[in-house]
């Protein structure tokens, strides 16, 4: 069978706590800190499992449900989580078939702490062993993100294929990925057909402490994405192909956010998505940041994913000053 679209990535399920007696301080360096009493019981409201996600498998579930035939390339072990993850999968109309079985190893499992809508997630990967597989027909794109410093090598089997072949590739670095930066991935972003991260990613990734959007956006183009894309928050989302640059404000919240795991793939794997049935970036983009907005008002990645008839929906409510802004560069 021939895929629209297939995940690359580790999944996993992420077991949501809540906290309760927490505090959020701020170090000197201005960034928040997660704080609670070490050595005592500390109490938790509730706990929460959503299983087969990640951020791979959550854009594979947002193709499924957008009208793709959608499939994931991921390892897990055997084992009940393993079983429980594939079984969602197959519930959401996501294929497994790329999904290998690792008797030596366990499914990956995380830890969600919440205190409020934001998280922190205790993260364990376990090697899982990479390979794309012989394609009866090849996918027309492959969405790539989060593995393991394991599969270092499996980054250059990916970049090799979408060389020789017509798949087009949407990458998403995940954490290992951008703490590589760009040289020791080179080959990889050379060959990208569109690139996603946030602005603090793309400093991190060009060694910069430019903060001016058109210029992290160029120069991040420069090292080969053919449209490379850089979220900064409430900000909304920016993009450059070569020759204009686009921007797209948040889609306001219906109400307050939940939980804001997720609402990175759900805009990525959107605005992948749609390009994916043939629309140009600047209406796909204008797409990605609803479905983040319905993602938050949930707990986990997925539920709150939506179909084409409801994010339309949203789209032809939208207010009057939710549009692309487009500018030629000079």
């Amino acid at each position: 069978m021939k895929y629209n679209f297939l995940g690359i990535g580790d999944v996993t399920t992420d077991a949501f706590i809540e906290l309760q007696d927490v505090e959020i301080l701020e170090n000197k360096n201005h960034s928040k800190e997660l704080c609670f009493r070490f050595g005592e019981k500390i109490a938790y409201e509730s706990v929460e499992e959503v299983p087969a996600v990640g951020n791979s498998a959550n854009a594979s579930v947002a193709a499924s449900r957008l009208g793709l035939d959608s499939a994931l390339l991921a390892g897990v072990g055997d084992d009940f989580n393993g079983q429980v993850c594939t079984s969602h999968l197959l519930k959401e109309g996501v294929s497994v078939d790329y999904i290998k079985v690792h008797e030596d190893l366990k499914t990956n499992y995380h830890y969600v702490l919440r205190f409020g809508a934001e998280r922190t997630i205790l993260v364990k990967q376990y090697p899982y062993r990479y390979k794309l597989p012989k394609f009866d027909e090849d996918p027309d794109w492959f969405y790539f993100s989060s593995v393991g410093e394991h599969a270092l090598d499996f980054h250059f089997e990916v970049a090799d294929f979408a060389r020789a072949h017509r798949t087009k590739l949407a990458f998403q670095p995940g954490t290992f990925q951008i703490k590589l930066g760009y040289e020791k991935l080179k080959e990889l972003y050379e060959v990208t057909d569109i690139f996603f991260c946030n602005k603090e990613e793309a400093q991190y990734i060009l060694e910069t402490n430019e903060s001016d959007m058109k210029e992290l956006l160029r120069q991040m183009h420069k090292r080969g994405p053919k449209i490379a894309i850089i979220t900064d928050g409430r900000n909304g989302s920016f993009a450059y192909d070569g020759k204009r640059f686009y921007s797209v404000p948040m889609y306001p919240d219906v109400a307050p956010p939940v939980d804001r795991t997720g609402a990175g793939d759900a805009f990525s794997s959107t605005t992948v998505i749609f390009l994916a049935k043939g629309m140009p970036i600047e209406e796909a983009m204008l797409r990605g940041p609803i479905n983040s907005m319905s993602v938050v008002q949930y707990i986990g990645a997925q539920k709150g994913l939506l179909d084409e008839k409801a994010l339309n929906a949203y789209l032809e409510s939208a207010p009057d000053d939710y549009k692309v802004s487009i500018e030629k560069d000079i």
